[in-house]
């Protein structure tokens, strides 16, 4: 069986540690138990939230509080955790989605592509080459909604977070924070290094999926122009 815990989180969740590292390994049995705790959901299960390492489970105590049985909800839903994760083990991984999103690098969508450069020791466009050629693992939605951390960063371009955050980074801005990358789909604060911005739009609370990426995508960036990103803005605004 797949080695976890569990720990309690209040009287309506439940954090299953899979692992103590951030890796491709850890994050496969993350995706897969989420996977098929969305196909079997359990009556009274609210959300499922993937981690670096646990998946959290919220539930309704009192859609699962049984007057006939010595279990607690917690009890019930840990029992049932343990059944998904048994089976989860002899699951094959399934295909992950591949999500290509356009950037425009450096000027007034990316302040910091020089200081990225700079601390690099590259030219703005070998970072951008270097950027934009990797493919991304989506390891979790966190900070804002819709904000993916990503895996995969090329070490080249690695860059530590800005001494002094910016206390409004503009939606849709892509930036380099250490060894990861991301992308704000909102308006927020923020201390990574901004080296371009996408139109896409990354958060659309009206959706039933508002966020538009999820734990186990894949993400590709393409470097557009200002004119480009200007009339794509244009569009999703």
């Amino acid at each position: 069986m797949i080695s976890h815990e569990f720990f309690p989180l209040g009287d309506s969740g439940v954090v299953v540690k899979l692992g103590n590292t951030i890796d491709e390994s850890t994050h496969q049995k993350i995706k897969t138990l989420s996977d098929r705790l969305r196909d079997e959901r359990l009556t009274g299960m609210v959300e499922i939230v993937p981690g670096y390492t646990t998946v959290t489970v919220y539930y309704n105590p009192v859609a699962l509080y049984d007057p006939s049985s010595e279990q607690t909800p917690y009890e019930r839903v840990t029992a049932y955790l343990r059944e998904i994760i048994t089976h989860a083990e002899s699951e094959i991984p399934r295909e992950p989605r591949l999500v290509e999103i356009p950037v425009c690098y450096g000027g007034e969508c990316g302040p910091d592509l020089d200081e990225v450069a700079k601390h690099s020791g590259l030219a703005p466009d070998e970072v951008i080459r270097i950027h934009s050629e990797q493919q991304y693992l989506v390891y979790m939605i966190g900070f804002a909604p819709g904000f993916p951390y990503l895996g995969g960063l090329d070490e080249r371009i690695a860059t530590p977070r800005r001494s002094t955050p910016r206390t409004a980074i503009p939606r849709g801005s892509v930036g380099i924070g250490g060894s990861q990358t991301g992308i704000y789909p909102i308006v927020s604060p923020g201390g990574w290094n901004i080296i371009g911005r996408t139109a896409h739009p990354l958060f659309r609370p009206e959706d039933q999926e508002p966020s538009l990426l999820r734990a186990g995508d894949l993400v590709r960036f393409r470097p557009i122009s200002w004119e480009a990103f200007q009339e794509q803005q244009e569009v999703t605004s």
